[in-house]
């Protein structure tokens, strides 16, 4: 059987597109090994492949990536496989460099634009480092997937070099509801779902909420401002109209948000990763048939302007962003939503995956 080894920096739980690719790997005749890290808090998986998952001295920084990197790179080396599966720029070096040494297939996936992350904006000399990395190995790749049209482009103008796009569409699946774990007293919910950090709207959702009696805004996930903003909702006395969930497994999430009157994304433009992103959250509302409410950014406004589906928030001030909520209070979204799901979904979007996994024989 031909073995394949996966490669993330998370730690395996909530990377749902991940475990999607691990999955069809597996029903075409894969033998998968998908290899992550291990936090403090990282719950158990099982999984229907095998996994590993690196316990570190460090977690956050440039120890962090170093010794990750080292890691994997020995992990790689000296692991049978047949063909490498790279996730983002911060696993490309070892595999790469693997790839290289004993001359095998390398696939890169990626999820995001690395080297323009908003963490790595202001930190120039940082940021040099992945670019180099990025502008040496990325024009010598073969296999390359990413998630959106403009992601495709910059790496096609750049780079040279073509990429298939594979959207983070979930599988159409019946779901079942289950309440949140407070009263919401016959209030609408604004959810915000996904990674707490920088620059994902959520500073300016809460300050909006003053101005939205009929409203609770609640946030599942976790992330590098996670505190901040708590001691933020302590501070404006918004405890009961702002609620952290913490970190929810996928199956968790898929039952707690249909519970969702509106679905925000609110990233900020805060360089070229998040203008070209097209967060999974996004396709994660629709499925739960719940109206999405995004920045206008040229991927997630591409998809409330095709499908119906949503607003877009033309203007970031807590003013502005009361007013298209309440908007869309007196809208039906309904026959959209469901019009959107039968297009965006993971049934036609993974035939560009098994495209490539078939062209490797």
């Amino acid at each position: 059987m031909k073995r394949i080894i996966v490669s993330v920096t998370n730690d395996l739980v909530t990377d749902q597109r991940v475990h999607k690719t691990c999955s069809i790997l597996t029903e075409i005749g894969f033998e998968v090994l998908l290899v992550g890290r291990k936090l403090k808090n990282s719950i158990p998986i099982d999984r229907n492949y095998e996994t590993k998952r690196f316990q570190l001295f460090f977690n956050k920084g440039a120890l962090f990536y170093a010794e990750f990197n080292i890691r994997l790179f020995l992990f790689l080396l000296f692991n049978k496989k047949c063909t490498l599966f790279s996730n983002d720029l911060d696993t490309l070096l070892p595999n790469f460099l693997v790839s290289r040494l004993q001359q095998k297939k390398l696939i890169f996936d990626s999820h995001e634009l690395f080297s323009e992350i908003p963490e790595l904006v202001a930190r120039k000399r940082v940021k040099k480092i992945w670019l180099i990395i990025e502008k040496k190995i990325i024009p010598k790749l073969q296999y390359i997937i990413t998630v959106s049209d403009s992601i495709k482009k910059y790496y096609q103008n750049l780079y040279g070099v073509s990429a298939i796009v594979v959207r983070n569409i979930p599988e159409t699946k019946k779901i079942h509801r289950t309440k949140f774990n407070f009263d919401v007293k016959e209030k609408k919910v604004i959810l915000y779902q996904g990674s707490i950090n920088i620059g994902r709207g959520i500073e300016l959702m809460i300050q909006t909420m003053p101005l939205l009696d009929e409203y609770i805004f609640v946030i599942i996930g976790d992330g590098d401002i996670l505190d901040v903003l708590k001691k933020k909702v302590i501070s404006l006395s918004l405890e009961k109209k702002v609620k952290f969930l913490g970190q929810k497994t996928p199956q968790e999430l898929k039952k707690l948000t249909p519970n969702a009157s509106i679905g925000m994304s609110l990233e900020d433009d805060l360089g070229l990763n998040y203008r070209y992103s097209l967060p999974n959250k996004i396709f994660d509302y629709i499925h739960a048939k719940v109206p999405i409410l995004v920045s206008d950014l040229p991927e997630m406004s591409s998809i409330v302007d095709k499908y119906s589906v949503g607003e877009v928030l033309r203007e970031r001030t807590p003013e502005a962003l009361a007013q298209v909520i309440v908007n869309m209070s007196n809208k039906n979204y309904e026959k959209e939503l469901k019009a959107a799901v039968k297009e965006l979904n993971w049934s036609r979007e993974k035939e560009r995956l098994i495209s490539i996994f078939s062209s490797l024989d």
